[in-house]
């Protein structure tokens, strides 16, 4: 699972997702989306980031969730 607009490091937020060369977390942008902010609005607070790392982080975010194991349940 390549994102070259994510990084994870353990001495950066954790090691959570971030947007690479950022302290912003994938999971902080899915939450603003989640919350009814538009891309627009996310620049706007955010004007560091791009539209585009805002759409790697939601593809993370889907691969992630694709990466997964379910157990269907009987």
């Amino acid at each position: 699972m390549e994102h070259p607009r994510i990084s994870q490091n353990p001495k950066v937020m954790v090691g959570k997702p971030v947007i690479r060369g950022t302290r912003i977390t994938v999971e902080l942008i899915l939450r603003a989306l989640g919350n009814g902010w538009t891309i627009e609005m996310i620049l706007d607070q955010y004007p560091h980031l791009s539209r585009e790392d805002i759409l790697a982080a939601q593809a993370f975010a889907a691969d992630y969730l694709e990466s997964i194991r379910t157990v269907a349940a009987e």
